[in-house]
């Protein structure tokens, strides 16, 4: 297809369908993304997946040939383009990589929609996805009962029985090994603890209100993070609610090419949360997410308007606690931590001086810098799961980066906590994993305790 043609496709009325090329269904990838790709390489040495291959179709200038090559009636969508789409972890490191910020992940999230429209998932692998996307995270009540089940089979003896007669192996091994690293769960889902409160308020001088999203995986897996975060929050002046029919982000739909669950995940987030004007995120998918839900409705002026609306009230904790100028904790803890840029975090949201400050503003904490702490983890949303042995690769490379002579590894995203809880467990390592709000959290407590 021609520029011309590609230019007059964008200048399509919202309320028409838009098609482009051999992207025969709505939302194809957008011209503009890789309209000022010039296949530099700059992006290569950012890739984990071409340092993995070293093939250029699992590079992102690779990608983005073979996504335009399709929109120009050159290629089929087929099974030539689901390898190299899907095997990207869209970690985003490669758009901080250009110097014309091409937004290779954009691409690849609008490349796999095209992909299940004309390649929808079958068998087994169609039944989990629908499963887990469709019927479970969702809805935060059917996640209670869920984790409910997980805490009485840690909880009951059942997961020691699994564990000794080897009943566990009749998973796959990457899916036992999840498994073992699997957070144990003592507290109870936030959204169904403080379901009676409208206001979480604050008992020092009130700076602000904000919203809290709990997410569908964090406050069932991480629900102590969830209660680490309005603790942080309140303590630094902050009222804080938890609106009642907030729902899963979109992030794990878009990312497996569904992106009309996406958008009906986002229009029930951009109802629920109306009436607040901050919306703090502790999970970094889920925030990179919302941040950009207005090009899930490129071709819907009216929903694009109020995305834009919404993503604008979205701060990360790290973030929304730097511009609110949070209290420095006097209690210290005396640990030698590094820290690790989740992807999202870092290259999908741009932050990564706030949650070092933070860090640094704990007395007693020695920050120990990680070499190439902005490299993916593999963990990806649930690539770990659907491409186990790339995730496996990028997590080697990954911890023979992390150094040795530390206490704690920190981070923002419930993901990548449980794949570098995998990386220690593999490479017989005892760090603790934690998320960065936690030992800030952890500061305030022992401060309020008046231990030193």
């Amino acid at each position: 297809m021609s520029a011309e043609k590609q230019r007059e496709a964008q200048q399509t009325p919202a309320c028409e369908e838009i098609r482009l090329g051999n992207y025969l269904w709505q939302d194809p990838p957008d011209p503009n993304k890789w309209a000022d790709c010039v296949h530099c390489g700059m992006c290569l040495e950012s890739c984990p997946t071409y340092e993995i291959t070293g093939q250029e179709q699992h590079s992102p200038r690779g990608r983005v040939h073979l996504i335009q090559s399709v929109a120009e009636g050159r290629l089929e969508v087929n099974e030539d383009l689901v390898h190299p789409v899907f095997d990207c972890l869209d970690c985003r490191a490669c758009t901080t990589a250009c110097p014309a910020d091409v937004n290779v992940g954009g691409l690849i999230e609008e490349a796999r929609g095209q992909i299940r429209q004309a390649m929808p998932l079958t068998g087994w692998k169609n039944i989990v996805s629908k499963l887990f996307l469709e019927s479970l995270f969702p809805y935060p009540a059917r996640m209670q009962k869920i984790g409910g089940m997980l805490k009485l089979y840690q909880k009951s003896g059942i997961q020691t029985v699994v564990r000794k007669t080897g009943l566990i192996r009749v998973m796959p091994k990457h899916l036992v090994e999840m498994e073992g690293i699997m957070p144990v769960i003592e507290q109870q889902a936030v959204q169904k603890k403080y379901k009676n409160e409208d206001v979480i308020k604050t008992k020092t001088e009130k700076k602000g209100e904000a919203a809290l999203l709990t997410g569908c995986i964090m406050d069932i897996m991480f629900s102590d993070v969830n209660e680490a975060t309005i603790h942080v929050l309140n303590r630094n002046g902050v009222d804080v609610t938890i609106p009642k029919n907030q729902t899963c982000c979109g992030a794990l739909h878009v990312h497996a090419g569904d992106r009309e669950m996406g958008r009906k995940l986002a229009k029930q987030n951009i109802q629920a949360f109306a009436e607040t004007e901050t919306i703090v995120v502790n999970a970094a998918g889920c925030g990179s997410m919302m941040k950009e839900y207005p090009e899930l409705f490129r071709f819907d002026q009216e929903w694009k308007e109020r995305a834009e609306v919404f993503s604008n009230k979205i701060k990360d904790i790290s973030e929304y606690l730097h511009d609110i100028g949070y209290e420095k904790p006097t209690a210290e803890i005396h640990k030698r931590v590094t820290y690790h840029d989740a992807c999202h975090l870092v290259h999908g949201q741009g932050i990564s001086k706030e949650p070092r400050d933070i860090l640094q503003a704990i007395p007693g904490v020695e920050i120990v810098e990680m070499p190439n702490a902005d490299r993916c983890c593999g963990s990806a949303g649930i690539y770990n799961i659907t491409n186990p042995e790339m995730a496996d690769a990028i997590l080697a490379s990954k911890m023979s980066n992390v150094p040795h002579d530390v206490d704690i590894i920190s981070m923002g995203n419930p993901g990548c906590m449980l794949q570098m809880a995998l990386g220690v467990q593999r490479h017989g390592r005892r760090q603790e994993i934690v998320h960065t709000v936690q030992l800030l959290d952890l500061a305030y407590q022992k401060e309020k305790e008046g231990v030193k």
